[in-house]
């Protein structure tokens, strides 16, 4: 236990320092507001994707490899799975951090959205739709980082 609290003061300590990244360390607080949204999580997502100024939100979810591969052959065309092009570390982050919504935040509409969605699905379905509201999710909160626009529902930490 103390291993952990040493590894956490060490991590406090390193973003106290940065403030060369200011931006950085201003989304990465107002991502570590939300709940289900910890402060290693929103540090992946500001320095692994929001950081780097996407134009809109079709490069920003190429990037994270989270956007359909289309299949174009004759007269059908298609989207087809996920590219997984893109950034590993970042796309396995967002669809933990997907989980952590469902837990956290369950009366967001994203939330909602998955439920109706899935329904009593199970299995590949829920694994599916999980990497959808990952991208979702990217979206809203890069909304929420670039322009302050709070995901429909979701709840900020009661401070303490």
């Amino acid at each position: 236990m103390t291993q952990v609290a040493e590894l956490e003061r060490a991590r406090d300590a390193v973003l106290a320092e940065e403030t060369a990244a200011g931006e950085a360390e201003t989304m990465i607080r107002s991502l570590a507001r939300l709940r289900g949204v910890g402060a290693e999580l929103a540090t992946v997502l500001v320095r692994e994707a929001y950081v780097r100024g996407f134009p809109n939100r079709k490069a920003l979810g190429a990037y994270a490899g989270l956007t359909g591969t289309p299949f174009a052959s004759g007269g059908t065309a298609r989207e087809q799975g996920i590219s997984k092009a893109g950034n590993r570390r970042l796309r396995s982050s967002l669809v933990e951090l997907a989980w952590l919504w469902l837990r956290y935040q369950p009366g967001s509409a994203l939330a909602e959205w998955f439920r109706n969605r899935t329904g009593f699905a199970g299995g590949r379905m829920r694994k599916v739709m999980i990497v959808a509201l990952a991208r979702k999710l990217l979206v809203a909160l890069w909304r929420f980082c670039r322009d302050g626009v709070l995901p429909e529902g979701a709840v900020l930490k009661a401070v303490a």
